[in-house]
């Protein structure tokens, strides 16, 4: 027994689908246990001032993580390995990796000891509105730089499990690190408070790492301190990495002074930004993130090999299976979206008022859900293709707007009672206090969009596709999308009217039930419509995914 699961955990996948299923599988089972997380935080807290402290203290440790762990991903090291690796020995590609580990600790190390340092002076200026906290908020600030190193070092591993096509291992990791997490809020919490809370997010980060450092050690491209750093080296990849990471840091920026406008709202309006963030996320990282990651490799690889032809139909592959899946999943979410907040998130000090206002503010996230997962592969296409300072420009172009957006669209809320009165009557919250956080979705929604439409028309120049054959796809989605949400709609409204919407159980059967309908309307559009994906969904679940060491790359 114990040998079969490690058989399957350090297996060999290959394939575009069968790898995608593999990571949507494991990344739907990483987003049931941080739905879980994210309960047992609403049911501890609600939506309230204790927990607004905790996720304002990730904001600069998460900006620091993607900083470091754009120059520590495959999607920038992958080249660099396979080429010292092809020119020389696998252990020359180990050494570049070598390199990279010896780099990373020696900053990392450096610039978290600045910021733990320094963090009395600067918190209180990012973070406004938790004056008469900081104290609190700087210790919960120093514990967490701890967690971008373990997740860096992960990181670098990952690159590792990846190359040699080990999805199972690599997704692993993110469940290990909710777990981490569910301990500390558990069993440490009642101890040590949110001290205590912060120390469970180390513990889920050092088992997202220590799950794959057995089969690192074991590899031919195990890497280790180098006794001497290679510069010119280094800044190959520092060139490469550089525009990366910027681009990603990004949009932890846009959050980060999102968060920091929000602790200067009403209590609470961390958090449920927070909330509605997280859960818009679920599906983003089944559909988005998994198509993504798995595309990724080919790419890469069509790329090295002037295949602009197959590049082109990996990437509109890839394209036509999220549109596939994220149109419909908006519709549903949309009609669903209070039974959604309430089921998951609603007990113990997480109220009606809470549910709602989340249930608003996760609407108006996920009416970008297509726009984010489609920016996932966009960008990874661009990196494959070796044009990393394309989607930096747009990156900051998107990012400006979002903050301006933001800024403009709370002065316009506070200013105009009308404006006021007309959000408040279209998202039903006449009587929920706090409304004004959602200015924030809208401005991060409206910069999504943006950036997509602007690396969509680049992408047409430089890679030369043409998405006009995604179009008949985009109608028959959009059609099953609005049939989903119309069988959703109309079960919530008359078939399960007589259920009982005062209990948890209650409300669970009628979003269920509204869900079901809602699915297999959207099935029977794309059965009626001819849609060619459903079949390849239909041939990829029996072609065994968990079997595929004989499949051929596709």
């Amino acid at each position: 027994m114990v040998k079969r699961v490690f058989n399957f955990v350090y297996q060999e996948v290959r394939g575009l689908h069968q790898a995608a299923y593999i990571l949507a599988l494991f990344a739907f089972g990483s987003q049931i246990l941080a739905i879980v997380r994210d309960r047992l935080l609403a049911h501890t807290f609600g939506a309230g001032a204790e927990l607004d402290l905790y996720y304002a203290a990730f904001r600069i440790p998460d900006l620091l993580f993607v900083l470091f762990a754009s120059v520590l991903s495959i999607y920038v090291l992958l080249p660099f390995v396979n080429r010292y690796t092809e020119k020389d020995t696998s252990a020359a590609g180990a050494e570049v990796l070598s390199q990279v580990f010896t780099l990373f600790l020696y900053v990392y190390v450096l610039v978290a000891v600045l910021l733990a340092f320094f963090a009395p002076w600067y918190v209180p200026h990012v973070f406004p509105g938790f004056e008469g906290e900081y104290e609190s908020l700087v210790l919960l600030l120093r514990i967490l730089l701890l967690q971008p190193l373990l997740l860096g070092l992960s990181s670098l591993c990952g690159v590792v499990t990846q190359m040699n096509h080990r999805f199972i291992l690599y997704a692993l990791s993110p469940l290990l690190y909710n777990i981490g997490i569910i301990v500390g809020i558990i069993f440490l919490y009642p101890i040590f408070g949110l001290v205590g809370l912060v120390i469970g997010v180390v513990l889920g980060a050092l088992g997202h790492l220590l799950i794959q450092v057995p089969f690192v050690i074991k590899s031919k491209y195990s890497f280790s301190v180098s006794t001497r750093i290679h510069w010119s080296l280094i800044g190959k990849i520092l060139s490469v990495s550089v525009p990366r990471a910027f681009t990603l840091s990004i949009n932890q920026l846009v959050l980060l002074v999102f968060i920091g406008m929000a602790s200067a709202m009403a209590a609470g309006s961390v958090s449920v930004f927070q909330f509605a963030f997280n859960l818009q996320s679920v599906p983003l990282a089944i559909i988005g993130m998994s198509y993504s990651v798995a595309a990724f490799p080919t790419l890469s690889y069509l790329h090295a090999k002037s295949d602009q032809v197959g590049f082109n139909t990996q990437l509109l592959t890839a394209l036509r299976h999220i549109i596939f899946w994220s149109l419909p999943v908006i519709g549903l979410v949309l009609v669903l979206r209070a039974q959604i907040v309430r089921v998951l998130l609603g007990s113990g000090e997480f109220d009606w008022s809470d549910t709602r206002l989340t249930a608003a503010m996760l609407a108006i996230f996920v009416v970008s859900l297509l726009a984010q997962a489609i920016l996932l592969l966009l960008i990874r296409a661009f990196y494959a293709g070796g044009r990393t300072v394309l989607p930096l420009i747009v990156s900051l172009l998107s990012g400006i707007v979002s903050i301006w957006m933001a800024f403009g669209l709370r002065a316009m809320y506070i200013n105009d009672p009308s404006i006021q009165a007309s959000l408040n009557e279209l998202l039903r919250l006449s009587d929920v206090q706090g409304a004004e956080v959602l200015v924030l979705a809208f401005a991060f929604m409206f910069g999504q969009f943006v950036q997509l439409i602007i690396l969509l028309a680049v992408s047409t120049r430089v890679f030369g596709v043409s998405y006009w054959p995604l179009a008949k796809l985009f109608g028959q989605s959009l059609l099953a999308s609005l049939a989903g949400a119309v069988s959703a709609y109309v079960t919530l409204a008359f078939v399960v009217d007589g259920i009982n919407q005062e209990t948890f159980i209650g409300i669970m059967m009628q979003g269920v039930s509204a869900g079901v309908m809602g699915l297999i309307a959207i099935m029977l559009v794309y059965l009626a419509t001819g849609s060619s994906e459903i079949i390849e969904v239909y041939r990829s679940f029996r072609a065994r995914i968990f079997n595929t060491d004989v499949i051929a790359p596709q």
